[in-house]
């Protein structure tokens, strides 16, 4: 069976304070070949389509292409920020291995 991602609060919080939803957007997460480890995510503000998997929290949304669906199954999308800087993060039970800049991945 195939779970769809779980958001974090923290990151619907995040697309909050940016105003994504104010201004229709939602955060795309999506998964491409490519990156240092086979596979790459691809994590940006755009427009929702048709046939993508919408998960909506706190007035926010984020959505995922039915292509990445299943390289995400299970998935949590969260926020998180250090002293590096702040950004979106995929903790992916799918992977088997990951880069150190956490946008790659391999499975």
């Amino acid at each position: 069976m195939q779970l769809p991602p779980k958001v974090t609060d923290r990151a619907f919080d995040r697309l909050a304070e940016i105003g994504a939803g104010e201004d229709g957007k939602a955060l795309r997460v999506a998964v491409e070949g490519g990156g240092c480890s086979g596979f790459q995510y691809d994590i940006r503000l755009d427009d929702p389509e048709a046939e993508d998997v919408v998960l909506e929290g706190k007035g926010q949304r984020v959505v995922v292409d039915p292509v990445s669906l299943p390289f995400l199954s299970g998935a949590v999308i969260d926020f998180t920020e250090e002293l590096i800087g702040a950004r979106f993060v995929i903790e992916n039970p799918n992977a088997t291995s990951s880069c150190g800049c956490g946008t790659s991945f391999s499975m």
